[in-house]
């Protein structure tokens, strides 16, 4: 059984409903029990406060699930966007979610072929096993003991589970990159051709509009044109794709265009009388 339920969803070729929140114990709250498969925990535009965030992956488990399951696999599983790459590479970002137990790491502004094996060397723990077929080599600092409590194994096991998916056919981490510039979208097929290991790419239409001169007009022919090339190419390499912004409005186009990981504004509800997948389906 697939500890990571985003993973697991992928390998059987189910599309995947998530949404993003703070990373803090009041947005867990709120989340928790609403049927989404994925939280992605904001903290590239939101403080960047691991203590807080550490609390809010806590309160994702739920204790019910736990006693009839026999598992701490949470229900929804969560992932981090980290702050965006800067001199240091963000390494240490990677490092501490994934010693807090997240089940993966999402990197903003990824733009080149070098900044992707950033990426995913950073999630992988270095060893001498790893050769030129099982790269990028690994940078991950040792610091197990916390993340497999969390993810409710022991260290031992949380050692062979703890690779990047695909790379790693058993492994339970996720590296999802943003994809949201033109320079980007040029490097695209070369990062997934050399760069093993990448996950999940999601489209940052956000930047991309920006950049383009078109500031969040999401629907304009020519934000649409550099979205759908990230959306062929993606599917080309067999890498799930991620759309940000699903809507009410949009969401058959989404559908029809292929995108697995479909991201809307968080529906929360208390204490739980709306399913947020169906709220998701419903959009």
């Amino acid at each position: 059984m697939r500890l990571n339920g985003i993973i697991d969803r992928f390998v059987r070729g189910e599309r995947v409903f998530a949404t993003f929140a703070s990373p803090d114990r009041a947005a867990a709250i709120a989340l928790h029990g609403t049927g989404y498969d994925a939280l992605v925990f904001e903290a590239e535009h939101k403080p960047w406060d691991v203590p807080e965030l550490r609390d809010a992956m806590q309160y994702l488990l739920d204790r019910r699930q736990v006693f009839e399951s026999e598992t701490l696999t949470p229900t929804i599983t969560p992932l981090v966007r980290i702050p965006p790459n800067g001199g240091e590479r963000a390494q240490w970002h990677a490092k501490q979610v994934l010693d807090l137990g997240a089940y993966g790491v999402v990197w903003p502004h990824i733009d080149t072929v070098e900044d992707a094996r950033n990426a995913v060397a950073a999630c992988r723990y270095p060893g001498i096993d790893q050769d030129g077929d099982r790269e990028p080599l690994g940078l991950r600092g040792d610091s197990p003991a916390w993340a497999a409590r969390y993810w409710g194994v022991d260290v031992g096991e949380y050692y062979k589970c703890a690779d990047v998916w695909p790379l790693a056919p058993d492994g339970e981490l996720l590296v999802g990159l943003m994809i949201e510039s033109v320079r980007a979208i040029e490097n695209l097929d070369a990062i997934l051709e050399q760069v093993p290991g990448v996950g999940l790419v999601l489209v940052g239409e956000g930047d991309l509009s920006q950049e383009l001169g078109l500031p969040r007009q999401f629907e304009h022919p020519t934000v649409q044109a550099y979205r759908d090339r990230i959306v062929e190419i993606c599917r080309a390499r067999g890498v799930a794709v991620g759309h940000p912004h699903v809507t009410e409005k949009n969401a058959d186009e989404v559908l029809e265009r292929g995108y697995q990981f479909l991201m809307t504004a968080p529906v929360t509800t208390y204490p739980g009388l709306v399913r947020g997948r169906d709220a998701v389906r419903r959009v």
